[in-house]
């Protein structure tokens, strides 16, 4: 029919104009997120005939009949040489809607995607847990695709990837790359995990730390000897703390501190703006290093004082997601709504905007010096 829509076409409009994602929904026409805006196609308004069409296009076999008996599914599949896509199927008003984030086959190095330096030698560490935390579509697997492929490329090691789908895909260079699918290749990240410890890894990316279980199995294998990446859904290295600590039973929370303090080596708190300069959008970053301080400051649960050891920690490339963001204004990159949009605090951010034109320096501006006294909230 002249009026059908074909799955390959808009795939390959997606991956032409750069979006990052593509939806498929009954009662509006396919549409894109460029820079993090949606914006529809001109095309025809998708009936349900057509969504169901284009399900069946793209969607394995299993995944359609997990599809029928639980309301939605995820997958992932190839697309020629220009990308995977992580798609995701589900049922809404009884009908089938589709939303597809276009996974680059490009992989990045840190400078490209503004990584500070320290994160080449927190990859080299022989154990211990790195978070990458943020909200969805904030880029967390791209960096972490970016970190497994530093260490793939200059280091001899075993690296088991736990992945719901898998994304970016990975050959062996000079080490080896194993990745398993949750849902084709084993059952639940926990159990997956349970299982890796005994296939002789060195470095064991895990896509989400989604349960209590899963969270546990991590610690462990930090603990014993192992190089940990794992994501939350947080948006702050105080936050994503608080986040593991709360995810335990009360009475064992205290020893939970203590193997978070010995065990965590870093946390990447990460954002995406919309570019001013030029098409795109631009990474901010919260990064913590677990220093002795940050380490006790975990154990005696001061977890408040967090950002004031970040803003104490600048030798160690530590900065807070607003200290960046600011930064990223003044220099030009993103605009002033978006810089309050995606701020922690976006009263304060304004202040310093404000404050920056008047030609003053605000508190919050002025170098770091020492933490806040024991009892004090930090400022934030």
């Amino acid at each position: 029919m002249a009026n059908d829509i074909l799955i390959d076409r808009l795939l390959e409009t997606c991956i032409k104009k750069g979006a990052s994602d593509l939806h498929l929904h009954v009662g509006r026409p396919p549409t894109l997120r460029l820079n993090g805006r949606l914006r529809p196609l001109e095309t025809k308004v998708l009936e349900p005939e057509d969504t169901i069409k284009l399900m069946r296009a793209i969607t394995p076999d299993r995944c359609q009949q997990e599809l029928q008996e639980q309301g939605g599914t995820d997958f992932g599949f190839e697309f020629g040489e220009a990308g995977r896509f992580r798609t995701a199927v589900f049922q809404q008003k009884g009908n089938i809607s589709i939303t597809l984030r276009l996974i680059p086959s490009k992989l990045f190095t840190f400078e490209e995607i503004g990584l500070p330096p320290i994160v080449t030698s927190l990859c080299r560490r022989p154990r211990g847990m790195f978070l990458v935390t943020g909200p969805t579509g904030s880029g967390k697997t791209t960096t972490l695709a970016t970190m497994i492929n530093y260490i793939n490329e200059n280091f001899d090691k075993h690296i088991i990837t736990i992945e719901d789908p898998i994304e970016y895909y990975h050959s062996h260079k000079k080490s080896m790359v194993n990745q398993r699918e949750v849902g084709a290749d084993v059952p639940s990240f926990s159990e997956a995990l349970r299982r890796a410890l005994r296939m002789d890894p060195d470095v064991i990316l895990v896509g989400e730390l989604r349960d209590l279980e899963t969270i546990e199995a991590a610690l462990r294998a930090a603990e014993t000897g192992h190089l940990v990446f794992g994501t939350l859904h947080t948006n702050s290295a105080q936050g994503t703390v608080t986040r593991i600590v709360d995810q335990f039973p009360v009475n064992q929370q205290e020893q939970v501190r203590i193997q978070l303090a010995g065990s965590m080596i870093a946390c990447l708190c990460q954002s995406l703006l919309p570019r001013l300069d030029t098409r795109g959008r631009i990474a901010a970053f919260e990064f913590m290093v677990v220093t002795n301080a940050i380490q006790n400051l975990i154990r005696e649960n001061k977890t408040f004082r967090i950002p004031s050891s970040i803003q104490t920690g600048k030798k160690h490339n530590m900065q807070l997601l607003d200290d960046h963001i600011f930064r990223l204004f003044l220099e030009g990159k993103v605009a002033e709504p978006d810089a309050m949009d995606h701020s922690h605090n976006a009263t304060q951010m304004q202040e310093r905007i404000e404050a920056h034109r008047k030609g003053r320096l605000l508190d919050t501006d002025a170098p770091a010096g020492e933490p806040e006294a024991p009892g004090q909230p930090p400022r934030k």
